[in-house]
């Protein structure tokens, strides 16, 4: 893999159409790969939708429901309306990105989360995103450092400190107050990214989704052939009630999507299919 870091400075906005064609290249490697680990190959159901309370626009959901994935989704939207759905801006705007999120069969293998977005309003762009992993009741050291260390990787041409200062934000967006606790064991946050230079910070965000499958898969190939039981399914359940209290509550993505009139449905498409509490 290798990523153009010495494109020229500037300052301009990105040709949209650029942008929405490298999330949909992404979305479709991404599902073909968790495809893989299918062992009798179900597939990813695919809906499109329309942006009906904006100027134009829409997106695509895409779950399945199979042996290893209990349920997972990953979803494209790319919608323009008249009023930032916001307090950070106003005006019009443009969004798009890729939202993912996994709930396993296998207890033993972590949930993850990724997401990468671009905004642009009349006056200003930027860039967000990341991906952080989360146990459902059975950390894994060596999960942990794997999924970090290739955080650090994708970020390292970028700036000495970059993934450090992500790191910390992942651990600060990701906090359950009232549960006192982190959602998981982190990995990268990071938005509002325009450091003057586009075609630098357009590298990073890419950068960010050209390695989130190198941080997930060895670790869902090694997880999710583990034994496990009955009580194994009640912990993960538990920890399942806490990421959905975390997505409801406290998630700017979500109040975004509902905020901007966007499709229910695809907006909820992060809850687990069962939790308890």
């Amino acid at each position: 893999m290798t990523f153009n870091y010495k494109t020229p400075h500037t300052t301009s906005k990105p040709e949209r159409q650029v942008v929405v064609s490298y999330l949909k290249s992404l979305r479709d490697r991404i599902i073909t790969d968790f495809e893989s680990l299918e062992p009798h190959g179900k597939k990813f159901e695919r809906k499109p939708w329309d942006y009906t309370k904006g100027k134009s626009g829409g997106g695509e959901i895409s779950v399945i429901r199979g042996d290893t994935f209990e349920k997972a989704a990953v979803n494209w939207s790319g919608v323009e309306g008249d009023k930032f759905p916001g307090q950070d801006a106003e005006g019009s705007f443009f969004a798009t990105g890729v939202s993912l999120i996994t709930h396993m069969q296998n207890p033993k293998a972590p949930t993850v989360h990724f997401n990468i977005r671009y905004l642009e309003t009349e006056t200003k762009f930027w860039w967000g995103g990341g991906f952080d992993l989360t146990p459902m009741g059975f950390e894994n050291d060596r999960d942990t450092s794997h999924f970090h260390s290739t955080a650090e990787k994708a970020l390292a041409p970028f700036g000495e400190g970059l993934y450090e200062t992500y790191k910390k934000a992942a651990a600060e967006y990701f906090y359950i107050p009232h549960r006192q606790k982190e959602r998981g064991v982190g990995g990268i946050f990071f938005d509002h990214v325009n450091t003057g230079d586009a075609s630098r910070d357009f590298s990073m965000w890419k950068s960010v989704g050209d390695h989130f499958l190198e941080s997930i898969m060895p670790i869902y190939r090694e997880r999710i052939g583990m034994p496990f039981n009955d009580a194994d399914k009640e912990t993960q359940y538990l920890y399942r009630g806490h990421y959905a209290e975390f997505n409801l509550a406290y998630d700017r993505g979500t109040r975004f999507g509902f905020n901007s009139g966007g499709n229910p449905e695809a907006i909820l498409c992060s809850m687990p299919p069962l939790a308890k509490w």
